[in-house]
């Protein structure tokens, strides 16, 4: 990244040489990204973060789909009840600029409802939305089984379309987007420990869909602004850098997840988990492990009778850092809409606390975690 925020800071728009040196790191970029989804160099539009590229996914499609069926007052978007706030808010703004949105609920480890799924598309449908893995517990869709509801409901038309949110997903799962058979999907760059403030949508080749911005014509028409070349090579860098340990790092944190798991009900018997359980999963041939049930970087646990936020508190004096669900809503101090739709009591959404893992989670720092927490539940039980 470094070059590009001085030496060849250049806009990539320009003709001389500086833009020149900058629209060479643009394209290379789009390059190694389009070929981490099997994508052509056209299908990928970078944008400022996963939001925004949510947020273009279900606008462009809606607005395609009024365009060519303006006889349609009330096209359809369908989403899991468990999605990202930035599809859950951008599908409530469309709904009250008149479209109906569809809520599918999931079950009580977070996997959407198949059924009540395909029940919801009808031929008014524009888009279906259903995120790959979910960024509160971790749960993996059954993409595969999602697509063919969409398929069937389709019927030899374009529409619905069919987007996902594979930000949480990317560093562990394969997202070839051929083989998930998805019109859209989402990445971001600081999920797989790249910069923050940059994100990217793949659209599927001759895709109806609208420009999210007009201006200049950048990213070939559809999200126009001069683009962020430092984060854009930072972006690449790291999705070149998650390719090569995918999957030995779904290994190696899915034993840390599920060793953490198992000593942590030791010292805390009142805990419960939120999602699927931890388990180790056998990883071999190069590829990460077919039948995922949930990414091994979080993990969502409940403290019963506890208050997530006096827990916190605790555990950020004492050095660890955690989390009471998305960061996005961290500071609103609002329940977790994702448990509620898990249909999980008070009591456990109060006490529910995300743990995350990654690239340099030691075992060690597990010890050290849990050492931490043990010592936080006895203050915090002498605090209430």
């Amino acid at each position: 990244m470094q070059p590009y925020f001085t030496a060849r800071f250049g806009n990539p728009g320009s003709l001389h040489s500086f833009g020149q040196a900058a629209i060479l790191a643009l394209d290379r970029s789009r390059e190694v990204a389009a070929r981490a989804v099997g994508a052509g160099f056209r299908e990928v539009v970078f944008t400022g973060s996963a939001t925004e590229a949510n947020n273009m996914a279900l606008r462009g499609a809606l607005g395609a789909f009024q365009n060519e069926r303006p006889e349609c007052l009330r096209p359809r978007i369908v989403v899991s009840a468990i999605e990202h706030e930035s599809i859950l808010e951008t599908a409530a703004d469309l709904a009250r600029a008149g479209a109906e949105v569809v809520c599918v609920p999931v079950d009580g480890e977070g996997v959407v409802d198949l059924g009540k799924l395909a029940a919801a598309l009808h031929e008014q449908t524009a888009v279906v939305s259903v995120m790959y893995a979910n960024n509160e517990i971790g749960t993996v869709q059954p993409l595969l089984k999602v697509r063919r509801a969409v398929e069937e409901a389709r019927r030899g038309r374009k529409y619905p379309l069919l987007h996902t949110d594979a930000a949480q997903a990317f560093q562990f799962l394969d997202c070839a987007a051929d083989r998930l058979g998805v019109d859209m999907m989402t990445l971001s760059a600081h999920k797989i420990y790249g910069p923050k403030g940059v994100g990217a949508l793949y659209i599927r080749n001759h895709t109806p869909f609208l420009p999210a911005t007009t201006g200049g014509g950048q990213e070939f028409g559809w999200r126009s602004g001069t683009e962020n070349v430092p984060l854009i090579a930072g972006f690449a860098k790291a999705v070149e850098l998650a390719l090569r340990v995918r999957v030995r790092e779904c290994k190696r944190q899915s034993g840390l997840k599920k060793y953490f798991w198992e000593r942590l009900r030791k010292i805390c018997p009142f805990v419960k988990q939120n999602g699927p359980p931890p388990r180790i999963y056998k990883v071999g041939g190069g590829s990460p492990p077919e039948g995922l049930a949930c990414v091994p970087s979080i993990l969502s646990v409940s403290f019963m009778g506890y208050d997530a936020a006096t827990l916190l508190q605790e555990f950020d004096l004492r050095g660890l850092a955690a989390g009471a669900g998305s960061a996005c809503r961290a500071r609103q101090a609002q329940p977790s809409h994702v448990l509620r739709a898990l249909g999980a009591p008070d009591e456990r959404v109060r006490g529910a606390i995300r743990f995350s893992f990654g690239r340099p989670t030691s075992r060690r720092e597990i010890d050290s975690a849990l050492a931490i927490i043990k010592m936080a539940l006895k203050d915090a039980s002498h605090k209430t």
